[in-house]
């Protein structure tokens, strides 16, 4: 029996906190013509009515003569029963509706509203079903994975009147993924993002989400028009790291002042780089403006400091990771249970050993090296030789056909495997067979800090990992020399200023949009030369780098970007 899947992640209910609400309704307000008498204002995703009352107590308290008109909508008939007894109790005139919003959407007259705020589901496509994400996707234009906060942006544009205001808090997800570019598209695109807040690892809700604040206009997009962004992450140490000392000082990064004693709330409001505690922590806070290309690239802070660093790396990168080569996902199994264990020999039935390979999860991967005995080997049922996918005749493995048939039946559980004219036993992504017993560079999906490691075992790598391979790279110096920049303070700065998509606890995402996007030194510079030689000793060591190793290997890399000589 498959596990029931929780309510919050089936219909996406992560309610409001209150000082949230509050924060977003002042900012939706702070845009609201001063002039006018009556606003009306939606939240199609309601829940116990938190943001709709929010907006009626910052009108009391900063705007006194507005008379709002409040309406909500929810699928939870629970919740939207919660926000009438509330509101009653408050003495608030508001409409409640109880119902799938997106079905009633089609009823509500366009440009309806003047203010549409609302933190929507996040519902995940796993979780949506395929059907439903298949026809979300086809009725709203949305491209990829999607979720379900996805349509119901696309569906806000269309109520609000010209000039009207979208107050959205979301999954920070959209910023950088590329299923965001769904969400990007419209508030870059569709309406005029005006302020945008990056809440970060502020941990203002229970759920594992790491929340987004957009103020968009519904006005023709103007690139010219500034966008305030504002980020906000926990910072142990105070600022962004140091810059090495042969490096020059105008490209050395701001050090953001320490305000104790200021909340987090009041520190998004500072209108500049500051420090503040929060909920026992230090939160940095930096602010930019917005720098947007397009919805399929990564919207980011530009910051002064940050953007006259980047244009010095720039200027020396010869090539970036995805120019050399594919950065490729791990195998993906759909059945771990079944071809990944560590405990084969224990088992009643073991496959032939030549068909059980080491294989490298995030547990054995650590900056440069590889754990010498993985932990868990894979039943991979495939030639090794070939360079394209190629199943082996299992009637040479009786062992392995015997313990692939005990579990039979949960494997052609996996349809998609079948339809795609597969056979029912295989893997679903096996990747390039060939590839495993080539040199290559592997490194987590999910790291606080870099860990790209040289592998040379010829072990295969597991999903929860990427890795890029030599033959692909073409020349080991290369190789080398991109291991060096990913495991540097360098790689990390550069990650979080193009990439940004850090989670809980500094927890970085290291999967391929962002690692193909890593820069690489010329390598005929004698720097260049000078790091693929250290590197070279390292790796021959066995050990990986020491401290004072590691300190010397920053400040070539950093000389190699920001150094002219």
């Amino acid at each position: 029996m498959s596990t029931p899947v929780p309510d919050t992640k089936r219909h996406g209910r992560h309610y409001t906190p209150a000082e949230l609400a509050d924060f977003l309704a002042d900012r939706v307000l702070a845009h609201v013509p001063r002039d006018r008498e009556t606003v009306s204002v939606l939240d199609p995703a309601c829940g116990d009515g938190e943001l709709l009352l929010a907006v009626r107590r910052r009108v009391e308290a900063s705007h006194p003569r507005l008379r709002v008109e409040l309406v909500g909508y929810d699928l939870d008939a629970a919740a939207v029963a919660v926000a009438r007894e509330r509101s009653a109790a408050l003495d608030v005139a508001a409409s409640w509706y109880a119902g799938d919003f997106l079905a009633a959407a089609g009823s509500l007259s366009e440009h309806a509203f003047d203010v549409v705020i609302t933190n929507p589901p996040y519902v995940r496509t796993q979780h949506l079903g395929r059907a439903t994400a298949r026809a979300l996707a086809q009725e709203y234009g949305l491209r990829g994975r999607i979720d379900l906060s996805h349509p119901f942006v696309r569906t806000c544009s269309a109520l609000l009147r010209p000039s009207g205001v979208l107050g959205l808090l979301c999954s920070n997800r959209f910023l950088t993924t590329r299923a965001g570019a769904n969400v990007r598209g419209v508030l870059g695109v569709c309406l005029q993002s005006v302020e945008l807040y990056d809440l970060g690892d502020t941990k203002l809700f229970s759920a594992a989400v790491l929340p987004a604040i957009t103020i968009a206009l519904n006005r023709p997009f103007d690139p010219e028009v500034t966008c305030t962004f504002v980020s906000a992450y926990e910072s142990p140490a105070g600022a962004p790291p140091d810059v090495a000392p042969d490096v020059a000082p105008d490209v050395a990064p701001d050090v953001a002042p320490d305000e104790t004693g200021r909340g987090l709330y009041e520190g998004l409001r500072a209108e500049r780089d500051c420090a503040v505690e929060h909920d026992g922590r230090r939160v940095a806070i930096r602010v930019g403006r917005l720098d947007t290309r397009s919805p399929g690239e990564p919207w980011r802070v530009s910051h002064s400091a940050g953007d006259a660093w980047l244009a010095a790396v720039v200027a020396r990168t010869w090539r970036t990771f995805g120019d050399i080569a594919k950065v490729r996902v791990g195998i993906k199994t759909t059945a771990d249970a079944v071809f990944i264990a560590g405990d084969w020999d224990e088992r009643p039935v073991v496959p032939e050993k030549e068909l059980l390979l080491p294989l490298i999860t995030h547990h054995d991967v650590a900056p440069w090296a590889i754990s010498p005995t993985p932990r868990a080997r894979v039943l991979y049922p495939y030639d090794l030789t070939g360079d394209r996918r190629r199943v082996l005749d299992l009637a040479r493995y009786p062992r392995a056909l015997a313990y692939l048939m005990q579990n039979r039946d949960r494997l052609e559980r996996r349809t998609y495997v079948i339809e795609s004219g597969r056979a029912w036993f295989e893997i679903w992504v096996p990747q390039r067979p060939s590839l495993w017993a080539a040199p290559k560079l592997v490194f987590p999906d999910i790291s606080e800090h870099a860990r790209f490691a040289f592998d040379r075992s010829g072990a295969v790598v597991n999903g929860d990992c990427y890795w890029i391979s030599l033959e692909d790279i073409g020349r080991e110096d290369v190789a080398y020399l991109m291991l060096a920049v990913a495991n540097s303070r360098f790689g990390s700065r550069f990650y979080d200023e193009v990439c940004g998509n850090r989670l809980y606890s500094g927890r970085r995402r290291w999967i391929t949009q962002y690692v193909a996007r890593l820069p690489v030194p010329d390598p005929q510079r004698e720097v260049s030369q000078e790091i693929v030689r250290m590197v070279g000793r390292l790796l021959a060591g066995g050990t990986g780098p020491d401290q004072q190793d590691r300190q010397r290997l920053d400040r070539l890399v950093e000389k190699a970007f920001l150094s002219a000589r």
